[in-house]
């Protein structure tokens, strides 16, 4: 609980982030473990994650907790896209949320911007927020540095292209797995805590299973469908089509849902951080 206030008051630690210094050094460990075989992938992960555990016995969960969180920043650079939206300023905000997705935002409209931005608050809260929350409660720090390594490797590895296609495979299966609880409690708590619950409800459990991601696909629904808004569609990465599903039944988002977005992300980190410290606070009991 600690750790999450931490995270609200500073953000992420502006220098010498133990993210990005995990980060280096599995960049480092690749050039030693990279072929085009799953089998190398597995070692690399299982090399990474395993040393990130075992970090975490050494770690106080306070910390360990504000820095695996990325509530804050998250809702920083949001709003910043939703401030240049606001006043016209077009190309920025595709810059500006080229920060936030990994698909090419050079030639999306202001409701192409506001769909990236909102999906990837979606998506965040639950991968940064809810999810860490929850292994954190169940195995501590370790639990808490171990969920992180495996989803920053995602971000790194988990892709789909030629290099990673069977190299990057175990990165994205363990974080498919590692995101199963958080992402559903965090669609439940959006449906719960949104605009329209009966509809984030419907939404969820109509056009979730059409999304490529397991994890994002719930987050998104309930989103869509809490906000009254439209998300998903063809996104390009690297000059490649992805049809990712229409979600939900509303209009395409304008950046006044940018703001209605971070509220509703903001009540699910709250409600989510008294849902797993009740978790944790049970089993210290027993």
């Amino acid at each position: 609980m600690a750790g999450y206030v931490a995270d609200r008051t500073f953000g992420d630690p502006r220098r010498w982030h133990p993210v990005a210094g995990f980060g280096r050094v599995a960049a480092a460990l690749e050039r030693v473990t990279y072929a085009d075989a799953r089998a190398n992938g597995v070692a690399h992960v299982a090399v990474l994650v395993g040393a990130a555990a075992l970090a975490g016995r050494r770690v106080p969960v306070m910390l360990a907790t504000w820095v695996v969180l990325g509530g804050t920043s998250l809702d920083r650079e949001a709003a910043e896209v939703e401030r240049l939206l606001a006043v016209g300023d077009l190309d920025a905000a595709r810059r500006q949320v080229a920060r936030l997705v990994g698909r090419d935002t050079s030639a999306l409209d202001e409701h192409g911007v506001a769909r990236a931005a909102l999906e990837s608050v979606a998506e965040n809260t639950s991968d940064a927020v809810v999810a860490p929350l929850v292994w954190g409660a169940l195995l501590g720090a370790p639990g808490l540095l171990a969920y992180r390594a495996a989803n920053t490797l995602d971000a790194m590895v988990g892709h789909r292209s030629p290099r990673y296609e069977r190299f990057g495979w175990a990165a994205a299966r363990l974080d498919d797995l590692l995101n199963l609880p958080g992402s559903r409690l965090t669609a439940l708590l959006a449906t719960v805590l949104g605009d329209d619950h009966a509809g984030a409800w419907r939404v969820w459990r109509r056009d979730a299973r059409h999304h490529p991601s397991p994890n994002a696909g719930p987050v998104e629904a309930a989103f869509a469908g809490a906000l009254g808004v439209r998300l998903g569609g063809v996104n390009v990465y690297a000059g490649r089509p992805e049809d990712r599903h229409v979600l939900g039944d509303g209009r395409p988002p304008m950046h006044e849902d940018l703001a209605r977005a971070r509220v509703l992300a903001r009540r699910i980190g709250w409600a989510a951080l008294g849902v797993v410290g009740a978790t944790a606070l049970l089993r210290r009991r027993r």
